[in-house]
C-alpha cells in the first residue's frame, strides 16, 4: 500500500456568526421544513464545537455580530467572497436573505477592507464560489448568476471555472465540492453536468470521490486547511478516503444546523490575506 502523503496545515483567517436567531422559518432549499422542530441549544454547542476546533488548530477566528430578523447570517460563508484581501460583497437570490449581503458589506468596511465590490449579478458568496490555488471553481444552476463569474474574474484578476449543478438537492456549489488543498479537491460526480464532471476529472484526476450518502450528509459541506478536515460526522465513507489520503478528520455532528441546508462549510467563511 503506497505510503500517505504527508500534509501540511495553513493558517487561516475565518469570519463567523454566532446562531442567536437561528431558526427554520421559511424554506428556500430542499432541505428547510419550517414545520419540523429544531432546538436552538444544540444548534448552539455545534456551531461552537467548529469554532472550538478552528482555535484548537491555531487559526483566526473573527465574529459578525448577528441580526435579528436574519435567521440564516450564522451561514456567513454565504456573505461574501475574499481572495488577496479583495472582497466580493454576495447578492442573495431571495429575499429573505437579502439583507444579510448589507450586514456583511458593513462589517468589511468596518475593519478596513477598503478594496470592495458590491456585485451586479447574483452571487452567494462562497457557496458558490471556491478559490482553489490561483483559481477559482465558480458554480451556477441554482442560486449564482452565471453572469457573476465573469465579474468574479475580473474583481480578482484570476481564471474562474465555471461548473454546473443539476440536482436542487445540491444547490451550491459547497454542498457538492470542497478544495483539500490549491491542487486537490473532494466531489460528488452527480451533482454536475456531464460537460462540468469532464472538467473536474481534467482539472483534478487524483480527486476524492464522494458517494450519494456522503453528499446527503453534506460531508462535501467541508472545511480543510490542508491537514485538518472538519466535515459532518455522517459522512463515513469520505472520512475513510480522506484518512487514507493523509488528512487529520474531524467528525462532527451538524444536525441542527442541515435543518436549513448548511453544515460545516456554510457558517465558515474565509478572509484570504495578499
Amino acid at each position: 500500500m503506497a505510503e500517505s502523503p504527508r500534509r501540511t496545515a495553513a493558517k487561516r483567517h475565518y469570519l463567523m456568526c454566532r446562531p442567536t436567531h437561528f431558526e427554520v422559518s421559511y424554506a428556500i432549499n430542499p432541505w428547510m421544513n419550517p414545520d419540523k422542530p429544531m432546538d436552538a441549544d444544540l444548534a448552539l454547542a455545534q456551531w461552537e464545537r467548529i469554532r472550538d476546533l478552528y482555535l484548537g488548530f491555531g487559526h483566526e477566528v473573527s465574529f459578525i455580530e448577528p441580526v435579528e430578523g436574519l435567521p440564516d447570517m450564522v451561514f456567513s460563508a454565504n456573505g461574501a467572497t475574499v481572495v488577496d484581501g479583495k472582497v466580493l460583497i454576495a447578492k442573495f437570490r431571495h429575499r429573505e436573505r437579502a439583507a444579510e449581503a448589507d450586514a456583511y458589506r458593513a462589517w468589511f468596511e468596518e475593519h478596513g477592507y477598503s478594496d470592495l465590490k458590491v456585485p451586479e449579478y447574483v452571487n452567494e458568496g462562497e457557496g458558490d464560489f471556491a478559490p482553489a490555488g490561483r483559481r477559482i471553481l465558480a458554480g451556477a444552476g441554482f442560486r449564482s448568476d452565471p453572469g457573476a463569474h465573469e465579474e468574479l474574474g475580473d474583481f480578482f484578476g484570476l481564471p474562474v471555472v465555471g461548473l454546473e449543478l443539476i440536482d436542487p438537492r445540491f444547490y451550491h456549489l459547497d454542498t457538492a465540492l470542497f478544495v483539500l488543498d490549491e491542487d486537490l479537491v473532494a466531489y460528488y460526480p452527480a451533482a454536475f453536468s456531464e460537460e462540468s464532471r469532464d472538467v473536474l476529472r481534467e482539472l483534478y484526476p487524483d480527486a476524492v470521490i464522494a458517494t450519494r450518502q456522503d453528499a446527503d450528509a453534506f460531508g462535501l459541506n467541508a472545511v480543510s486547511d490542508g491537514l485538518n478536515v472538519v466535515l459532518t460526522e455522517t459522512a463515513t465513507h469520505l472520512i475513510g478516503e480522506l484518512r487514507e489520503r493523509g488528512f487529520e478528520v474531524h467528525g462532527v455532528d451538524m444536525s441542527e444546523l442541515l435543518k436549513a441546508g448548511g453544515a460545516v462549510k456554510c457558517i465558515t467563511q474565509e478572509i484570504r490575506r495578499p
